[in-house]
């Protein structure tokens, strides 16, 4: 019995310092991170129930980032192996860049206690994962890669598909709809006896596994508390009204004395919208009843004049860059990239 105890004292203290160890990021954000600006007064043209928190554009970054991250993820083992991605360069990026949004979002206005709680929630479980990840890669997964040579075994090359496939999911779904008990099958039933396929339909079987349940319990929570809206409104001018016709999706809601009030979609689709208009001519008055806007650009070079942020990006090569800028002056902005050399990655819309 007293050995019992101890092994079960030392086991309780472990899980406390893994939890403490998961926990100090988000104390850290709360405590050192906190902004000293004040919001610009602002009158909006939309009514309110159009409105969206404007800090809101600023704290969808970090549920980006992991996207991105995956996107780095599959990118870095298209050619190589899971040990060679950063996992910890890729959790330090999410928690320092929701660092600089946390100080930035003083100059917009609060942010909510659900959209906080939310991020801290993802980054935690973001940081989780990869560490678990990381501990069996670089070590177990090491050493079947080491074994295997450097010719990729045929699970490399299926794994690496799947992984550039849900990278690309992301960028308009939520990642609870991926069917990843499908990817494991897909393993089950392409793996052959190289010891680095039963390697890899083990250990990734596994972790789709454990996947797919929370990703069931997180739908479960989704269906209760309610989907988030998928279009915004927003105040456009500089066109007619008849030329919004050549976008899809885009409603024409009324025409008020600064502008055209239209209707579109949000996330990735919102994006292409946006840069479609811009270039066409398109000015954009307000967006969601807000006048300020984050959006994410590429480039080759570490800086860019006007982010607030820049990080480099696994597997590419390139670094990303997160800029804050007038709703306004979003159409000149985005217009002006490729005089840069930049390239336009993501708005972050509310």
């Amino acid at each position: 019995m007293r050995r019992l105890w101890i092994w079960g004292r030392g086991a309780g203290i472990v899980a406390l310092l893994l939890v403490a160890g998961l926990l100090a990021p988000v104390v850290w954000v709360e405590t050192m991170c906190r902004g000293r600006g004040v919001p610009s007064p602002y009158s909006a043209l939309l009514p309110s129930s159009a409105h969206r928190l404007e800090s809101r554009t600023l704290l969808t970054y970090p549920e980006w980032h992991i996207v991105h991250a995956y996107d780095d993820y599959a990118e870095v083992i298209r050619t190589g192996d899971p040990h060679e991605f950063g996992y910890v360069q890729s959790v330090a990026g999410f928690w320092s860049s929701l660092c600089v949004l946390n100080e930035t979002a003083s100059t917009v206005g609060d942010v909510d206690f659900a959209t906080k709680q939310m991020v801290f929630v993802i980054g935690v479980s973001f940081t989780a994962e990869l560490m678990l990840k990381a501990a069996y890669e670089e070590t177990i997964g090491r050493l079947f890669a080491w074994q295997r040579g450097a010719e990729r075994a045929p699970l490399d090359d299926l794994s690496a598909a799947q992984a550039a496939e849900y990278a690309e999911f992301l960028q308009q779904v939520p990642w609870y709809q991926w069917d990843f008990r499908q990817d494991a099958e897909a393993l089950r039933q392409s793996a052959t006896d190289v010891l680095r396929d039963r390697e890899r339909r083990f250990a990734l079987g596994l972790e789709y596994g454990a996947k797919a349940a929370y990703a069931d319990l997180i739908a479960q929570a989704v269906a209760t508390t309610g989907f988030d809206q998928l279009r915004l409104r927003m105040v456009v001018s500089g066109k007619p009204a008849e030329d919004l016709a050549a976008y899809d999706e885009v409603q024409l809601i009324e025409t008020v004395p600064e502008g055209i009030v239209i209707e579109t979609p949000r996330y990735r689709a919102l994006t292409h919208l946006l840069q479609a208009m811009a270039q066409d001519g398109w000015q954009f008055r307000e967006i969601a009843g807000n006048d300020d806007i984050l959006f994410t650009v590429l480039s080759d070079h570490p800086t860019h004049q006007d982010a607030i942020a820049s990080f480099p990006r696994q597997g590419y090569a390139d670094f990303r860059h997160l800029v804050m800028v007038k709703v306004t002056a979003l159409s000149e902005k985005l217009q002006s990239l490729q005089l840069s050399g930049a390239r336009l990655e993501h708005v972050h819309d509310y």
